[in-house]
This record gives structure tokens, C-alpha cells and sequence, in this order.
């Protein structure tokens, strides 16, 4: 007996129909999950009141950049990888030279672009000395002696009699701090994951009945 196996230009054509369209599927799945997952870590920042600037460091992209790929893929970052994932970890702080760790009271105020002020960053620019105070029931200071303005800034006191003059606390001295966990990333990507093979099967079907 004698077999005669023969392709025919329909089966071709049907089965490289099928591959485009497996590479669209696949393409359009990646790039709807990783868009859905920058929504969502975005919306995780905001919702944690972190700020919309931080929440717009929050990026994706698909690959291939161009054209479609049974082999596609997302990624998903951010621009402040340091700040997001202190917030996401809730990491113990320590001071770098293992002293203390300065932590501004609403007396210090802002520095450039609303950035926390430094102690020595502090002196300069309101032309004061910063005076250590131990406390054994609680965090140990630096206070400057001047006065609080309208603002309720520590500055320098005008008064030649010293009238008004006070002891401002300008700075907590503590030696480590624990930052609060105010994200869960890891929740937000592991559910974009487990959407993934449901987004192609939709996808695939979708091509196939256009």
C-alpha cells in the first residue's frame, strides 16, 4: 500500500493565519496588562496619598516595540525605584554615620522644591545655631533659640530685650526609624500575571471571527 502526503496552499495559508494571529493576540494581551498594571500602581499611590507626581513615575512598555510577537512582553517600573519600594517594603532607616537621624519639626520648614531641610542646610539659611538637648523619656532635639513667625517657622528674634525670645524645637534626634508599609505591588502583579492567559485566549478568538 502506498501513502501520498501532500500539503495544500489552504492548509499553508490557514496555518500562517493562525500564527499572525496567535502574534497579535499575545502582542495586544502584554500591552493591555502592563497599561492595567501601571493604572493600578498608580492608583495604589495616589489612594496611599503619596502624590500624583510620584504615582506619574510609574512606566510600561511593551515589547517588541514595533509589530507583534508570539514571544511578547511588558514591563512595568519606575522612574523612583528607591522612594516606591521603601514604600512598598517598609524598610527600618538608620542614621549612615550610626548617629542619629534628624527628623524636621513644622518649626524647621521646607527647603528647595519642598525638600526636607538638613540640620547644618537649617543653620545656614536662617543664620542660627542649632543646640543639642538630651531627653531620656523620649526623642533627644535640636532647638534653636528665636521665635516662631506668623508662619510658624523658627527664625531669629528681632527683640534687642529678648521679649518673645523662646526655645524652638526645630529638629527629633532618633536613631533609627520604621517607615510604614503604605504599598502592595507585589498583590497588583501577581493578579495582571494570572489575567494574562485569559486576555490571549479572548484576543485569539477575536482575530479569528475579523
Amino acid at each position: 500500500m502506498k501513502l501520498d502526503l501532500s500539503v495544500t496552499d489552504d492548509i499553508v495559508t490557514a496555518m500562517r493565519a493562525e500564527v499572525l494571529a496567535g502574534e497579535k493576540a499575545v502582542t495586544t494581551a502584554m500591552r493591555v496588562a502592563g497599561s492595567s498594571l501601571k493604572s493600578d500602581w498608580r492608583a495604589q499611590i495616589t489612594r496611599a496619598r503619596l502624590g500624583q507626581r510620584l504615582a506619574n513615575t510609574i512606566r510600561s512598555k511593551t515589547f517588541p516595540a514595533a509589530g507583534e510577537s508570539l514571544e511578547a512582553a511588558a514591563l512595568v517600573w519606575s522612574n523612583a525605584p528607591q522612594i516606591i519600594g521603601a514604600h512598598d517594603t517598609g524598610p527600618l532607616i538608620r542614621s549612615k554615620d550610626g548617629f542619629w537621624l534628624a527628623i524636621p519639626t513644622p518649626a524647621a520648614g521646607k527647603g528647595t522644591r519642598g525638600k526636607a531641610l538638613t540640620p547644618g542646610e537649617w543653620e545656614r539659611r536662617r543664620g542660627l545655631r542649632l543646640r543639642f538637648v538630651y531627653r531620656r523619656g523620649g526623642p533627644s532635639l535640636l532647638v534653636a533659640e528665636g521665635r516662631l513667625n506668623s508662619r510658624g517657622l523658627g527664625v531669629a528674634s528681632r527683640s534687642k530685650t529678648g521679649r518673645g525670645r523662646s526655645t524652638v524645637p526645630i529638629f527629633l534626634l532618633v536613631p533609627q526609624v520604621k517607615l510604614a508599609k503604605r504599598l502592595s505591588l507585589a498583590r497588583d502583579a501577581e493578579r495582571a500575571q494570572k489575567a494574562i492567559p485569559g486576555l490571549i485566549v479572548a484576543n485569539w478568538l477575536n482575530m479569528r471571527q475579523t
